[in-house]
């Protein structure tokens, strides 16, 4: 007896865009995470031959890319009547937004380069909020490395750390805990999700303190010199 052959859904399958295949491809990594993504699997859900794929984007690579400047679009610009200070701070919270928006995929979008048109104008752009408040390219530049490390730690730790990461074989129970690692015991439960926003405004607020004295700093030598 003859299988049935397997038919692909018909969804719109003829109304393919990048639009559209950006879209399902996100809804691909969520629901089976980024190292299963394939294009062949993409094509699946589309409803449509993965060669179809390769008409709106030339590689997996460069759909990938494609993602990763989708989710990055998504971070809006604070708005300009906010003082230099509040509108770096919600830029960055909006980042951690956007990470958690795109959980699945952050792993990805967190080491590639941004190095696309609209990865750069983003740099340029977070740059630029840190030199309103900071006038001084070392600084500036010292200080977008430093509030990078801090938020894209933070994200890999929220969408894809501890809780998610590799396990011992034999773990230890929460007796063993109890008994040997009392602080941790104590400590355990502000780990949990519950509290991820009050620890990343903590490590926030640091940062952007130490911007602040630093264009303080900047700002006095600057006097000292007019007035010498």
């Amino acid at each position: 007896m003859a299988t049935p052959r397997k038919t692909r859904p018909s969804g719109n399958a003829g109304a393919l865009s990048r639009e559209r295949i950006v879209a399902v491809a996100f809804e691909l990594v969520a629901a089976e995470g980024l190292a299963a993504f394939s294009t062949r699997k993409l094509g699946d859900r589309l409803g449509c031959e993965a060669m179809s794929i390769y008409h709106h984007f030339p590689s997996k690579h460069h759909l990938l890319d494609a993602m990763v400047d989708h989710a990055i679009a998504t971070i809006g610009l604070p708005p300009a009547e906010l003082a230099p200070i509040d509108r770096l701070r919600r830029f960055l919270h909006d980042y951690r937004a956007m990470a958690n928006r795109f959980a699945a995929f952050y792993p990805l979008l967190a080491v590639h380069r941004l190095n696309t048109p609209t990865g750069v104008r983003l740099i340029e752009s977070a740059l630029g909020l840190i030199s309103d408040v900071l006038p001084d390219a070392e600084l500036t530049a010292r200080h977008f490395r430093a509030v990078g490390y801090y938020i894209t730690g933070a994200a890999l730790d929220e969408t894809s750390g501890y809780a998610r990461g590799p396990s011992a074989a034999d773990p230890v129970s929460d007796g063993y805990v109890a008994e040997h690692c009392p602080l941790l015991a104590a400590c355990a439960p502000f780990f949990e999700r519950a509290h991820w926003a009050a620890t990343y405004e903590l490590g926030l607020e640091a940062l952007l303190a130490r911007i602040q004295a630093d264009a303080a700093a900047l700002a006095n030598r600057g006097r000292r010199r007019g007035a010498s």
